[in-house]
C-alpha cells in the first residue's frame, strides 16, 4: 500500500492511467465496502440516507449492470473505503497535487454474462459527461476493485495515449457494439490504439485521465464483478461559472465529497 514512485507518475503522464500492482486499500476496508454494497443494492441505508437518483434501483433486474450515484452517503463501510487516505496519496503522487477531493462516486456491478443479456460498458471519455467542468480542469478517476479482476470478468480496457488526443465528443457509456463503436471514434490521423485490461488483486486500483477512452466486455466467470467509480479532483479544477448544480451540486459539503489529500480533519 505504499504510494507510488515518480516512475509511476511518468507512466500516467504518458498513458493516461496507471494500474496498481499490489492492493492500495486494506483487507478489512474492502470487505467492509463489499458488504456495504450488497446493502445498498437492497435498498439498506445505514446512514438513513438515499444514494442519488440512479439508472439501477433496488428491485431492478440482476442480469442488468447496477450503476448507482454516491452510494457513500447511504453506507458507512462504503464511506470508509470512498474517503480513505490511501488513495489520497496515491492520487497525489501520480498527479502531484496539492490537494484531492472525492466530488462524486459510483457503485458498478457488473453481474454475469446470461443469454440476451448484455453488460458491455462502450469506449467513453468521462470527460464528455463532466461538462460542468470547466475546460482544462484537472479531473480524473480512482477505479476500485472489491474483489480479484481477471481476464475473464469483463474488466476495464484503456487506450494507451488516448488522453492526448483531445476531447473527441462521441461517447457512449451504455453502447453495447464495441468494435462498432471503435470504427466510428474520430480519432486524429496517426493514432495508434493499442488497449491494456486493468486486471487486479481485490483491494487494487487503476487511476485514469478525464480524457482516456475506456470500455470494457462481457463478465464470463459465473460470479459478479464489482467495484467503485471514484471521481477526483485536485485544485486546478473549477465548475463552469462556479456554480453548484448537478455533478458539482456537492462538492462544498465534506459529509458528501471529502478532501482525501491532505486528509481532512
Amino acid at each position: 500500500m505504499t504510494a507510488p514512485t515518480t516512475a509511476a507518475r511518468a507512466a500516467y503522464e504518458s498513458d493516461g492511467y496507471y494500474i496498481s500492482q499490489q492492493p492500495v486499500l486494506p483487507v478489512p476496508v474492502v470487505a467492509g465496502a463489499k458488504a456495504g454494497m450488497d446493502e445498498v443494492r437492497a435498498g439498506r441505508y445505514d446512514t438513513g440516507v438515499a444514494p442519488q437518483p440512479s439508472v439501477w434501483k433496488p428491485g431492478d433486474d440482476e442480469d442488468k449492470l447496477c450503476k448507482i450515484e454516491m452510494p457513500q452517503v447511504a453506507s458507512r463501510p462504503i464511506w470508509d473505503l470512498v474517503s480513505h487516505p490511501a488513495l489520497g496519496e496515491w492520487a497525489a503522487a501520480l498527479s502531484g497535487a496539492a490537494w484531492v477531493q472525492v466530488w462524486w462516486v459510483q457503485l458498478l456491478y457488473k453481474p454475469p454474462v446470461r443469454p440476451q443479456v448484455s453488460t458491455n460498458v462502450g469506449w467513453h471519455q468521462d470527460r464528455h459527461y463532466w461538462q460542468v467542468w470547466e475546460a482544462g480542469s484537472e479531473l480524473f478517476t480512482a477505479w476500485v476493485a472489491l474483489e480479484e479482476v481477471g481476464a475473464d470478468s469483463g474488466p476495464m480496457r484503456f487506450v494507451r495515449g488516448s488522453h492526448r488526443w483531445g476531447f473527441l465528443d462521441q461517447s457512449d457509456f451504455f453502447g453495447q457494439d464495441l468494435d462498432g463503436q471503435r470504427r466510428g471514434l474520430p480519432l486524429p490521423a496517426g493514432a495508434s490504439w493499442s488497449e491494456d485490461e486493468v486486471l487486479l488483486p481485490a483491494g487494487g486500483a487503476s487511476f485514469h485521465h478525464c480524457l482516456t477512452l475506456h470500455g470494457s466486455g462481457a463478465n464470463t466467470t459465473g460470479r459478479a464483478r464489482r467495484s467503485f467509480a471514484i471521481h477526483l479532483r485536485t485544485e486546478k479544477s473549477r465548475p463552469v461559472e462556479d456554480r453548484r448544480a448537478g455533478l458539482t451540486a456537492f462538492i462544498d459539503n465534506p459529509h458528501y465529497c471529502p478532501l482525501i489529500y491532505p486528509r481532512s480533519v
